[in-house]
């Protein structure tokens, strides 16, 4: 019986290894697949550079982390009062305010 009991814990124990390792294999290849695109479609002359819209992303993020941060800082309030976990709640609040702070900035600029 005991031995039913560990070959049960290295099982469980390799779960996570093996998880990682594959999800790590698949992230390599895609990656190794995209690069490969990208270097074909450069040498056949019809690459272009994705362009990032600093302003949507910034309002996004900005909005997302206000929503987040601030229910997590009420919940963190009413259950434990005061304390150093609020931070948790109040760092993504503060940098959804800054994310959107940059979106007004940035409005009018090109």
């Amino acid at each position: 019986m005991a031995q039913a009991c560990h070959a049960a814990q290295v099982i469980i124990a390799l779960v996570p290894i093996v998880g990682i390792s594959f999800s790590a294999l698949v992230i390599f290849f895609a990656l190794l697949w995209k690069h490969t695109e990208i270097k074909l479609r450069i040498s056949k002359n019809t690459y272009n550079p994705p362009v990032f819209n600093w302003k949507l992303f910034s309002l996004f993020a900005g909005l997302c982390l206000i929503g987040t941060g601030f229910s997590i800082s009420v919940i963190f309030l009413i259950v434990s009062g005061i304390t150093y976990g609020l931070l948790g709640g109040i760092i993504p609040f503060v940098l959804g305010i800054m994310f959107l702070i940059f979106y007004k900035l940035t409005a009018n600029a090109k």
